[in-house]
């Protein structure tokens, strides 16, 4: 890192602290990020994979949040065609719940709040008749579909952090910020580069709080403010389990108690069903799913689906947690989705802290934020971030298939399943990983699914992969599918690192 003084410095490396930087460093500010682990290591990994308006929070009257989401959800289809894409949900009219035109009621506002242009609008389901009330036990005889977006979660961050990058932000991941004190105008902070020890002075003119669940936790440590409380942790637990339905629609799934969990297809041959709200106490203890919350899922997911789920059906877990606003809710499930944003400095020294959010409305937050530092600066630099596309995404969603045929045109000997994931997760720049790649062998060492020495090459050079959890879990969702070549990928990326 050559430059010490930089406009913006950020705390964070999730979906929040990702799309600051790259807004802020599109509109000509020097920016620095630091994140003591890996990109989206936290909270930006570990959710439910969509872009959706939230659809439940009509009934706490959060309406100016859904119509923002709803907004954004048609704003990211078009800027990261690639890792989002459109999936249409099956909602079961369940006889003593929320009455039919309690449903239709927020279905019409879902449709209309947010001037959906290019997703399809709600449609009755009969669920006595064809492959989608299949699954589902007999006495669920209607229901409704509506619209919403699957996303790669953790490659939404990376993609954020490469095209901040490419603006000349300086990313730096296993970096923790240890101190920051008031320095003339503006902020010194220590930053510990946690590989090999070396403490870095860096002076900004601005810092930005987005550590997620440690927010509070970075202002008592780096910022010696007193037992901050500003956040409400809770916990979201996930399991997936064996296929339970051959389709690729979803079910959102109402129960007794006000909640909804989802029911998603995932990756091959696999569901995902989630998630929990659980109130989680320490940002420093790791979320791990617990018994009543593994058999809250799976009790759930029985009342509704013939097929009975067992824990022997489950293939892996995984929780997050999520840093809300503590507005005071009785209930975790009640606590708001919304983000605020506070400055905990002042004019000269500004210190802008993020409580709460979701992945949906990350760009937003992010144009707020710049729009709320250039308020306290008097600039005026427009903001750019809601038709650019983020790298590799220079398409139109509807033509994914097309690039995948193009790319079989071109290398006939690849097969579409690898191809298509390529295309899923790269994009565009799938052609870039591919470039020297003119026969099987020019793929490289194989480290078992579909994963070979080109891709794991382009990862660590482009998007700061150190390790092969981060390969494995985070740049791509090949974790629970290559099992024997994890050491064997480890090593090798050690080896790369050394040279």
């Amino acid at each position: 890192m050559a430059k010490k003084h930089f406009d913006i410095f950020i705390i964070g490396g999730g979906i929040n602290g990702c799309g600051i930087a790259r807004d802020a460093a599109g509109r000509g500010y020097d920016v620095c990020l630091a994140e003591m682990d890996d990109l989206a290591s936290g909270t930006s990994s570990w959710s439910s994979k969509l872009i959706h308006g939230g659809l439940r929070y009509l009934e706490y009257y959060e309406f100016r949040l859904v119509r923002e989401a709803l907004i954004e959800r048609e704003n990211l289809l078009q800027i990261a065609p690639h890792i989002i894409r459109p999936m249409r949900f099956i909602l079961p009219y369940h006889k003593g719940l929320r009455p039919k035109w309690l449903l239709r009621l927020g279905l019409f506002l879902y449709d209309y709040i947010g001037g959906r242009k290019n997703l399809p609008p709600t449609s009755r389901l009969d669920l006595t008749q064809g492959v989608y009330g299949k699954p589902l036990k007999s006495h669920f005889e209607t229901g409704f579909e509506y619209s919403d977006c699957w996303v790669d979660d953790s490659r939404l961050v990376v993609l954020n952090a490469r095209d901040a990058a490419a603006k000349g932000a300086d990313i730096l991941t296993r970096h923790k910020v240890e101190k920051a004190v008031r320095h003339e105008k503006g902020w010194k902070i220590s930053v510990k580069n946690l590989a090999t020890g070396q403490v870095e002075i860096i002076t900004a003119a601005s810092v930005v709080n987005a550590a997620g669940p440690w927010v509070d936790h970075v202002m008592e440590q780096v910022f010696d403010v007193a037992e901050p409380k500003n956040i409400r942790l809770v916990r979201g637990s996930h399991i997936v389990v064996k296929q339970q339905f051959d389709h690729k629609k979803s079910y959102i799934l109402q129960n007794t108690d006000g909640r909804i969990i989802f029911a998603i297809p995932y990756e091959e041959k696999l569901t995902l069903i989630g998630t929990t709200d659980v109130d989680h106490k320490d940002p420093l203890i790791k979320p791990e799913i617990s018994k009543e919350e593994t058999d809250y899922l799976l009790e759930m997911a029985n009342a509704y689906f013939e097929k009975k789920i067992s824990e022997d059906d489950i293939v892996w877990t995984f929780s997050g947690v999520r840093p809300l606003y503590d507005d005071g809710a009785s209930k975790a499930q009640e606590a708001t989705r919304d983000y605020v944003i506070k400055n905990m400095g002042d004019n000269e020294a500004p210190l802008l802290t993020i409580f709460g959010g979701k992945i949906t409305t990350y760009r937003k937050l992010a144009e707020t934020v710049m729009d709320d530092l250039q308020q306290i600066w008097d600039k005026k630099r427009k903001a750019w971030t809601k038709d650019i596309a983020l790298p590799g995404g220079e398409f139109n969603f509807t033509e994914v298939e097309l690039k995948v045929n193009i790319c079989l045109t071109q290398r006939p000997f690849l097969k579409r399943n690898h191809v298509n994931r390529l295309i899923r997760q790269y994009g565009l720049n799938t052609f870039i990983i591919l470039k020297d790649v003119q026969e099987v062998a020019d793929l490289g060492q194989h480290f078992g699914a579909d994963l070979f020495q080109v891709e794991v090459d382009y990862l660590i050079k482009n998007e700061w992969a150190k390790s092969a959890e981060d390969i494995l879990y985070r740049r791509t969702k090949l974790g629970l599918r290559v099992k024997d070549g994890q050491e064997k990928l480890e090593a090798y990326i050690q080896d790369q690192l050394s040279l």
